[in-house]
């Protein structure tokens, strides 16, 4: 057997054309010239590249170290007109990494 003796099975099917797209020919679906008409067309997202800027938050964060203690005036403890300083009030309270407001 030859490849000239060779029938299709279905005479008047016609061949698919590929890669036609839309209204077929001419831009074949890809919309006009330029960077998004070509072949490999991978362009990377803007917001991406300004995500990938960003330092990362390294370990865990508690909540609780957001909220800011709260003190009482007559709990700080003053000498003469000096007060106590928020360092030694931190060290005596055992307060570590609050923002320490008193009121």
């Amino acid at each position: 057997m030859q490849i000239h003796n060779l029938k299709r099975v279905h005479k008047n099917k016609r061949d698919r054309l590929v890669g036609r797209g839309g209204k077929h020919a001419k831009t074949s679906g890809r919309g006009g010239k330029g960077q998004t008409a070509r072949a490999g067309n991978k362009r990377r997202p803007e917001l991406r590249d300004i995500i990938k800027k960003l330092p990362k938050n390294r370990g865990y964060q508690f909540k609780s170290k957001k909220k800011p203690f709260k003190l009482a005036l007559d709990k700080v403890l003053s000498v003469g007109d000096k007060r106590e300083s928020y360092s030694e009030i931190r060290k005596r309270l055992g307060v570590k990494g609050k923002h320490i407001i008193i009121k």
